[in-house]
């Protein structure tokens, strides 16, 4: 059975109606959103469900309040009560206090006797009716505690109420009108409750009734005949059963219902621990892997979503557990290889599938040093660190001639794949002389001794390297950097798969993760819609836009920026100031926990679009669900066409990232405001010029802060001052 076999409801309520949260349950999978009617309004019903309507196309059920019993309105929402005090339950409507209160339906006043235990808001308070006098019902304070509104009341014998109150007539023919077609009704105690709610809304509508009392359980089997789903409330039914039997009662039921072929749903107490924490208990974890266990079809969050401080993680980790679930079939064997694979549902799958990882275990490290040793580029080896820590995955090594070719005929590897930029491993001529396919090569770099990982040699292969270059840059001018540096090299190329013996040092190398940590950092953090942004300039005012503009309109959680710190061309801002600059923007400009930075540790090809998905695919690894594109997204000066990157986005299918494209950045002056899209002239639009920024930072010159947040643009003429200059020279 797929994860997705079984079904998320979600209450919809203050905590859960905004446009984004909706927006997020949405894109978890949730299957039904529901409105619980004991806790709407007829009169606000209809503007709540357009509401809801207007944000998601995900079907709304209407839960009715059934043959319940509830307390009325109290003075500040609730009162204390202590034992052996009196109160009246009286019929005039009034905002009750500890002296006399509603209890509604009205009718219930009727059915109540002396002598009648009653239990509210399930067992707080335990109260006694002794006597019937002029202003209403008589009742004793057993024990005491708080009251608070419109909260569930039962007594110690069946009360016969109608199985649908007049509230709930009106609003489920308003939701007849307005286009529900899934209603739940509560306390479904026969099957001709459930007629009578068939009677108003039609025998095409989706039923879902509630078992919440023993006589629903005694009349399981007629009721299921009308209806197409079984909701289990154990709540609601542990007022008639002790506590100690409902796990007993939630096998039978859902046993029953698998007997008569409908669904059955069980709610009540799943995550009640998130509704103020963001974490649950080991507790509750285990009690839906088990009710899942059981049989259920789906898992109704209640006041988990409606009123609880984190909706969204609550969804994330019910889909966790169902993917757990459906992830270990019960006669699989439990292996160390299965139980350590992390969140594969959760988070976006690494391209091709799988996270790739290769370092040199302990057992290889000793052979290293008989090993024939190259010597390569910088760049060479942090493709290799990129590759084995699985930045590149699905590469696990540098690439053939069968797979550059398939790259640049068909933007993807032989097998299909999605792939736009070949990683190669570049050699001179000298090279060549003392190696042969099937060689094991330690690979290092000049004036090192460290051997950095290995090479197993599959192939040797040459090209044309003006007709190469034509082929990845789409010029051959060399006059643009990728091109100088790809004809200023030899033209004999080493093909094979990697292992990683020692990781490159850096200054940057405590702000470097590996996707293995990011992709636990964003489940530690909850985090499921991540923008990913690739810079090699400081933090400037159109990148903050970008970046906000992604996380407020797409509903992110986070955005993940990731400056590259390798090797740049001449005049390109430095590694270790392009890093601090975000620090201190972060800390003071963005929203708690919305913003992780980390060091990239590669180099700039300037490749544009080629290197635009490149640069996507890579964050996509990292966990990163969004991409940002901007206009001439890894260009290099005019070599490529502004909109370029965003076309061959637009071409390729099968990224499983989504970009996030964007017009260039601008001031408007009439707006006063950064902007993408503006109905107003180009001349009354300051451009964002990097160049034009650099230039204002070399003369000491502070930018206007539409262009540059003065404490930015104060840090870098200060280090200009301390250091000489924050460019690369």
């Amino acid at each position: 059975m797929h994860f997705l076999d079984k079904e998320i409801l979600c209450t919809l309520g203050p905590s859960s109606r905004s446009e984004r949260v909706i927006s997020r349950l949405e894109a978890l999978g949730v299957n039904l959103f529901r409105i619980n009617l004991s806790h709407t309004s007829v009169e606000d019903l209809p503007e709540i469900i357009t509401d809801i309507q207007q944000k998601t196309s995900i079907p709304i059920c209407l839960d009715t309040e059934g043959a319940q019993i509830r307390t009325g309105k109290l003075v500040n929402n609730s009162i204390t009560v202590k034992e052996n005090s009196y109160f009246h339950i009286v019929s005039n409507i009034l905002v009750g206090d500890d002296s006399k209160m509603n209890l509604y339906p009205a009718c219930v006043i009727d059915e109540l006797k002396v002598g009648d235990l009653i239990t509210i808001d399930f067992n707080s308070v335990l109260v006694q009716i002794i006597g019937r006098d002029s202003i209403g019902l008589k009742a004793r304070v057993i024990t005491g505690g708080v009251i608070g509104s419109n909260k569930a009341v039962s007594a110690d014998r069946r009360i016969s109420l109608p199985a649908l109150t007049d509230k709930d007539v009106k609003a489920v023919k308003i939701g007849v009108e307005m286009g529900i077609t899934n209603f739940a009704l509560s306390f479904a105690n026969r099957v001709e409750d459930v007629e009578l709610l068939l009677d108003i809304v039609g025998d095409d509508c989706f039923i879902i009734s509630k078992i919440e009392t023993l006589l629903g359980i005694q009349n399981q089997r007629d009721i299921s005949t009308r209806c197409n789903a079984l909701l289990l409330d154990r709540g609601d039914l542990s007022r008639e059963l002790p506590i100690e039997q409902i796990p007993r009662a939630q096998k039978m039921i859902i046993e029953r219902a698998k007997e008569s072929g409908v669904k059955c749903y069980v709610a009540t107490n799943l995550l009640e621990s998130m509704c103020s924490q963001p974490n649950p208990t080991r507790a509750e974890v285990n009690d839906i892997f088990n009710t899942l266990n059981d049989g259920a079809d789906g898992l109704v969050l209640a006041a988990e979503t409606a009123i609880g401080d984190y909706p969204v993680e609550c969804a994330i980790m019910i889909k966790k557990i169902i993917n757990e679930f459906t992830f270990f079939s019960n006669d699989a064997p439990l292996s160390l290889e299965k139980t350590t694979i992390k969140n594969p549902y959760q988070l976006v799958r690494p391209h091709g599938g799988k996270l790739v990882e290769r370092i040199i275990n302990n057992s290889k490290q000793s052979n290293l040093k008989s090993l024939h040793r190259l010597n390569v580029k910088m760049s060479d080896l942090m493709n290799l660190e990129q590759i084995a820590i699985g930045t590149y995955s699905p590469l696990e090594g540098f690439q053939s001639k069968e797979e550059v070719e398939s790259i640049l005929n068909n933007y993807a590897l032989p097998d299909g794949t999605v792939w736009t930029l070949p990683v190669m491993l570049q050699v001179e001529l000298a090279d060549i002389n003392n190696i042969s396919v099937g060689d094991t090569i330690a690979l290092s770099k000049e004036g090192d001794q460290t051997i950095y990982g290995t090479l197993e040699l599959s192939e040797i292969y040459s090209y044309d390297l003006k007709n190469l270059a034509k082929r990845i840059f789409s010029t051959d001018s060399e006059t643009h950097p990728g091109v100088k540096l790809l004809c200023n090299n030899g033209s004999y190329f080493l093909a094979g798969k990697i292992e990683l013996a020692e990781r490159l040092p850096s200054i940057h190398k405590y702000q470097e993760l590996t996707p293995r940590q990011t992709r636990s950092i964003f489940e530690n953090k909850s985090w499921t819609r991540i923008v990913g942004f690739h810079t090699r300039n400081v933090a400037h005012r159109a990148h903050e836009y970008l970046q906000n503009q992604s996380l407020e309109k797409l509903h992110c959680d986070a955005v993940f920026i990731h400056p590259l710190v390798g090797p740049k061309k001449k005049g390109d801002y430095e590694s270790d100031i392009i890093l601090k600059s975000y620090e201190l923007i972060i800390k003071k400009y963005f929203k708690d926990d919305t913003a992780l930075v980390a060091a990239f540790q590669s180099y700039p090809r300037y490749s544009g679009p080629r290197e635009a998905v490149f640069t996507a695919i890579c964050r996509k690894n990292f966990g990163c669900s969004h991409f940002i594109v901007g206009r001439d997204h890894s260009g290099v000066g005019s070599f490529y066409g502004p909109t370029a990157s965003q076309e061959l986005f637009k071409e390729l299918s099968d990224l499983d990232i989504i970009p996030i494209f964007f017009d260039e950045i601008s001031y408007c002056k009439k707006c006063e405001r950064l902007t993408d899209k503006c109905e107003h002239d180009r001349a009354e639009k300051d451009s964002i010029s990097g160049t034009d920024g650099r230039g204002m930072i070399e003369k000491q010159i502070i930018p206007p802060d539409w262009y540059m947040r003065t404490e930015i643009s104060e840090y870098l003429i200060s280090e200009i001052n301390r250091a000489g200059s924050v460019f690369v020279e």
